[in-house]
């Protein structure tokens, strides 16, 4: 692990600043994201049908698997308007007018209130501003895209691809409307490593559906959510074209990624005060163990009952039954821990005597694991999410005003 975030690679440097989206002057509300050269892009998108201007765009840019920069505004979702897109590419144009770049190389996104106009006029009027704030740190861009997030959230590692030393590093915004069919929120992705688009898609395709696609929060799939990555070379290692040594040491160190953002964004979500990893093993298959994991992580009762330390096993049972997954009810097996220690609740589908005092223990802590195992097979997954509290009502309740 290093630091840096999305400038960690080699040749990027980012900028984040008050443009006057959001009322509040002293959140940051535009971020860039700048590449010396091109990079090979890659990217992933919501599957919900209501989707944001800015990811039709995106995703004709990026067509030709060559991005270089990233634009994206906090505050607006610009989603559901009359003339989002024209106010997308306006945003693209923009970053290609102030840097030097072609306006169809710009990834642009947005994240916040949905059917509101998003006027263009704050965001031009600071890219003076953001020309002279772009550094090689990462943190204000980080800060620009969250909305109700309470951390920033950003990541980088180390690691060799070809005997060169290569990096990769990200950030994201995330805290509520997470529960995604493809991957979730906001994630920019930049790296020095040489790939081409199309293995830098299949890598990120193939991750998210270990990482991203196993997240929930509140079941709410955003209109907006997006992931993207660029590869801009610079580390000089031989370009990965096909599968291989190097190309498994690059989808480690994405996974490491997108690993770390997960938990970040689970553990961020609105009003959470605990983390919940559900593992599931002995599954007959992966699916089974996917669709177990995510229903548990899911259900409101549980969620409830991890916010109140109780160790309510029978919502977790419940949770499994309904999941639609292929099990047998019969072999399953909970087990709650924590940094506290464990305590076995659930045994061949029934409750087994256990202490309630070691229980609320083990269930007070911030981070805790539902462990389940199904004694059928091979299958297993991993699955995040948080506890419900009070608190996701009151930010919800009042976010549009």
């Amino acid at each position: 692990m290093i630091s840096g975030g999305v400038c960690a690679p080699k040749g990027f440097t980012a900028a984040g600043v008050h443009c006057g989206i959001r009322k509040n002057k002293t959140k940051k509300d535009l971020a860039v994201v700048l590449s010396e050269v091109p990079c090979s892009a890659a990217a992933v998108y919501t599957q919900n049908k209501v989707k944001g201007a800015p990811l039709t765009v995106t995703k004709r840019h990026i067509e030709d698997g060559i991005a270089q920069a990233v634009i994206c505004n906090s505050g607006n979702a610009n989603t559901c308007n009359a003339g989002g897109e024209q106010v997308a590419e306006e945003m693209c144009a923009l970053v290609a007018e102030t840097f030097g770049v072609r306006a169809g190389d710009v990834i642009v996104a947005s994240t916040g209130v949905i059917g509101q106009p998003l006027d263009i006029t704050p965001i031009k009027a600071a890219m003076p501003k953001v020309k002279q704030s772009i550094t090689g740190d990462g943190n204000d861009a980080a800060l620009a895209i969250m909305t109700t997030d309470t951390v920033i959230k950003q990541y980088a590692v180390e690691f060799t691809v070809g005997g060169r030393a290569c990096r990769m590093g990200a950030m994201a915004k995330g805290s509520g409307m997470i529960h995604p069919n493809m991957a979730t929120m906001l994630i920019f992705i930049t790296t020095d490593v040489k790939i081409s688009s199309g293995m830098l898609q299949k890598a990120l395709s193939e991750d998210i559906v270990d990482t991203f696609n196993m997240i929930s929060v509140d079941g709410d799939t955003s209109t907006n959510d997006m992931v993207s990555v660029m590869a801009n070379g610079m580390a000089e290692n031989e370009e990965i074209t096909r599968e291989g040594e190097d190309y498994s040491s690059f989808c480690k160190a994405l996974n490491e990624i997108t690993v770390h953002l997960c938990r970040e964004i689970a553990k961020d979500g609105e009003g959470a005060t605990k983390l919940l990893t559900c593992t599931v093993s002995g599954a007959k298959n992966k699916e089974a163990a996917c669709v177990a994991a995510k229903s548990v992580i899911c259900s409101s009762l549980v969620k409830s009952a991890m916010f109140g330390s109780d160790a309510n096993w029978g919502r977790v049972l419940c949770a499994l039954g309904y999941s639609g997954a292929d099990i047998d009810v019969t072999q399953t097996r909970v087990l709650f821990s924590s940094a506290a220690g464990e305590v076995l609740v659930c045994e061949e589908g029934a409750g087994v005597a256990f202490s309630e005092e070691l229980a609320k223990k083990v269930l007070s802590e911030d981070e805790i694991v539902i462990d389940v195992s199904f004694r059928q097979g091979e299958g297993c997954a991993t699955a995040w999410g948080c506890d419900l509290t009070y608190d996701y009502v009151k930010i919800n309740g009042d976010y549009r005003t």
